[in-house]
């Protein structure tokens, strides 16, 4: 917002968005990562009427090889079951746990960061302690603790990468909430007599997402590759298929069926390098200096 007197903000919402898609469709490798998320979205949504079965039920011989059988054309793993069907109910699993770890990540860190950003003080250098304090565990380590404690499932996953990864987001916000509340439309908001609420949400807030955004982008990978590894190490959710699993369920085999650790490692690969694609193209079109060239 902005009054007689005071400076405007940066740029108008709608033009900020429009400039930042207009750069975000220029960069061929963000929008071919977005379109590979948009796959794997996709088949993760319509994994349940591709393969209307249980990715767990044996459905053919073991080691079935890639191509040796029209109706299972990336074969099967040692007790017969469908690798085609587990990547694609894989990926369900798997996207789930990095959304709602990374949703749960950005809200926990989105409130303590704009708390200790906006109010400063002491109620800045208590929640600073309880990011740091939090940081001193390492994150994988938390999240086998929390998987341990509370069991295996995909919810507890999802709740314990989020627990372990909201420090990252709030040390961003922080940064960038100390930076704007004492820009001139903050204090044009505060001259009306908004309430700090207000401020923080409706002013401050959206000028301090694009980093964030592109931060996100990163954390949904990164949630990926701790559930794999979880699963990898047998402490995924025994019910579900995931790539990490199957993985897991491969190595044994590693040898003679190279295919069942390979194929689901792939499709991490790119998911993950998707992922990545998409947030270097944010991060150029959330930047407000190319948005303005």
């Amino acid at each position: 917002m902005a009054v007689a007197g005071t400076a405007p903000a940066p740029l108008p919402a709608a033009a900020a968005r429009s400039g930042a898609l207009r750069i975000f469709l220029r960069n061929p490798a963000g929008v071919a990562g977005l379109l590979v998320l948009l796959a794997l979205g996709l088949l993760a949504l319509l994994a349940g009427h591709l393969f209307p079965g249980d990715p767990l039920d044996m459905v053919a011989q073991p080691f079935l090889w890639p191509g040796a059988d029209p109706a299972y054309p990336l074969g099967t793993d040692s007790l017969g079951r469908d690798v085609l069907a587990g990547i694609v109910h894989g990926a369900r699993v798997s996207l789930l746990v990095g959304l709602a770890a990374a949703a749960l990540s950005l809200v926990i860190g989105t409130v303590v960061g704009a708390l200790a950003g906006y109010f400063g003080g002491l109620a800045d250098a208590l929640l600073t302690r309880l990011v740091e304090l939090v940081q001193t565990v390492p994150g994988f380590l938390l999240v086998i603790v929390i998987v341990a404690i509370a069991g295996p499932s995909v919810s507890t996953i999802a709740l314990a990468i989020g627990l372990a990864s909201w420090p990252t987001v709030a040390r961003l916000v922080r940064a960038e909430f100390r930076t704007l509340r004492e820009a001139d439309f903050v204090l044009a908001a505060r001259s009306l007599g908004y309430r700090s609420r207000r401020i923080i949400f409706a002013e401050i807030l959206p000028n301090a997402l694009p980093p964030v955004i592109v931060t996100i982008s990163v954390m949904v990978a990164s949630a990926i590759l701790i559930e794999s590894a979880l699963s990898f190490l047998g402490m995924g959710d025994p019910n579900v298929v995931s790539w990490g699993s199957m993985i897991g369920a491969g190595r044994e085999v590693l040898r003679s069926a190279w295919y069942l650790t390979a194929l689901p490692g792939g499709a991490i690969i790119v998911a993950v390098l998707s992922l990545n694609l998409v947030g270097d193209a944010l991060n150029d079109a959330l930047n407000p200096r190319l948005r303005q060239a």
